[in-house]
């Protein structure tokens, strides 16, 4: 029998999305079905999820999910096998899954995604219509509080498994919200879900789980730290023995610039020719001189963790060294502000857009010459894989994933065909200037830019690896008893 896994993720592609967590709960299960891993996914009924639903079963009902009728319903979306947590009082609203239009958080966050976790939980415990699963693997701190759900209650024998997306959200909370939570009085403590005096989420997860993923090696090294771990590093290290780090991947079948029916022609690291089309159309988009300059793109929460305001501070520095820069984002609202006035003053040589378009983040990979991703600290990242399989080169500070995944053009690199982008040193504006000004004259030589354009496109960064690590975790911990 398919061994069977209860995924629970507060988004999930192609239905509802902010950030690469949406990616990995929506291309994670595909991939692990090649392991002989059926994956079911419980995620929050955002009405962006029930309108594509369209016939699903009631499996489960509650009178009262913390005071609020509930169902689960039963649906499959393409390859996606879901269930989906119906709860109008906590999901039914406009906005974001985290907060309103105007980005401010719902103030009951702390009960709505309890309530997922605590639906997570009684499915580890009882399963639906035949189903329970062997192990249960939660996302972030939205989910995390189903390991703490199922070891203070019956499913405490179930497997459970927390990956960590990025450790700066980390959920918390007042104490006074513990006693609705409907925990034993012994989950508050050190031990539990008491985090500084309040209650803790990811925390409460954290100390839960038989193992903790992270999405790259390096970001499960770096959190170790007093730098990198936002409180959290000495707990993660005092489970240092359970802690592994797996890169994300990329869903193949959405990302191949051979067949990507969003950009204008398909290309491939044999013939690169067909991005010209796209780079063509990414300069109409954007208000961009046609013209041979390197165009650089940007696609990204506009943050200071993103280390875009690193980059206002370089556009001058950009367009001055004869690049252009290409921005699609949202975030905080003067760096919005900004980039829109950077654009207005270097008319023709930057342009923005402000919010996500999924087609229009294909199109600048496919068009782009570099895309610029100088984050402070980056537990993974997507953005710059799918640069590399788009020949898209990757400019990337040196942290969590893009280290893990981009190879510096330094000579040595460079001379044996190895160097797929460049990387520079984090938090340091005068390292983003050179790497910028680096990127310009490599590009400038035509046979080693393409050389490292097709060197990206042939790396492997699909999920088949990281399915199987995660599948041999899965299997251990299963064998092990946790």
């Amino acid at each position: 029998m398919a061994m069977r896994v209860l995924s629970v993720a507060s988004e999930i592609y192609p239905l509802v999305k902010t950030g690469g967590l949406a990616d990995v709960a929506g291309a994670l299960p595909g991939a692990l079905a090649g392991q002989g891993i059926g994956v079911r996914t419980l995620v929050p009924g955002y009405p962006a999820v029930l309108s594509r639903l369209g016939k699903a079963k009631p499996l489960r009902r509650y009178d009262a999910l913390f005071g609020a009728p509930a169902a689960v319903l039963g649906a499959k979306l393409g390859e996606l096998d879901l269930l989906v947590l119906d709860a109008p009082d906590f999901f039914a609203r406009e906005g974001g899954p985290y907060g309103d239009a105007g980005g401010g958080e719902w103030p009951d966050n702390w009960k709505r995604f309890a309530a997922l976790s605590r639906v997570g939980a009684d499915m580890a415990a009882e399963g639906v219509k035949g189903w329970r699963p062997d192990l249960v693997h939660a996302h972030d701190w939205q989910a995390a509080m189903t390991a703490a759900y199922m070891r203070f209650g019956p499913a405490h024998a179930v497997p459970r498994v927390v990956t960590i997306h990025n450790l700066a959200f980390q959920g918390r909370f007042g104490a006074d919200i513990f006693p609705q939570l409907g925990l034993p009085p012994e989950a508050w403590g050190v031990d539990g879900v008491e985090y500084y005096g309040g209650t803790g989420y990811l925390k409460a997860g954290l100390v839960s789980a038989d193992a903790i993923t992270t999405v790259s090696p390096t970001y499960a090294d770096e959190i170790r730290s007093p730098m990198h771990g936002m409180g959290l590093d000495g707990l993660i290290n005092g489970r240092a023995d359970r802690l592994h780090g797996i890169l994300n991947g990329v869903d193949t079948a959405i990302w191949d610039p051979a067949a990507d029916p969003l950009i204008p022609r398909p290309f491939s690291a044999r013939a690169l020719g067909g991005r010209r089309a796209s780079r063509r159309a990414l300069e109409t988009q954007f208000g961009l001189d046609r013209d041979d300059a390197p165009i650089f793109i940007i696609v990204s929460r506009l943050t200071w963790q993103k280390g875009m305001d690193m980059v206002m501070d370089a556009i001058d520095h950009l367009v001055g060294l004869g690049g252009k820069l290409a921005l699609l984002g949202s975030g905080d609202h003067p760096l919005e502000g900004a980039f829109l006035a950077a654009a207005d003053r270097h008319r023709g040589r930057v342009g923005a857009r402000i919010g996500y378009d999924e087609p229009l983040s294909h199109l600048m990979q496919a068009g782009g010459d570099a895309i610029l991703i100088p984050s402070r600290f980056e537990p993974c990242g997507l953005t710059q894989l799918y640069g590399l399989r788009y020949g898209c080169v990757p400019v990337v500070a040196r942290v969590g994933g893009l280290a893990d995944t981009v190879i510096d053009a330094n000579e040595a690199a460079v001379g044996a065909g190895a160097a797929t982008g460049i990387v520079f040193p984090p938090s340091d504006p005068l390292a983003l200037h050179g790497a910028i000004a680096r990127a310009i004259r490599l590009h400038a030589h035509r046979p080693t830019w393409q050389a490292m354009q097709r060197a990206g496109m042939r790396a492997d960064f699909s999920w088949t690896h990281s399915a199987a690590r995660y599948a041999e975790l899965f299997r251990t911990l299963i064998q092990t008893g946790a």
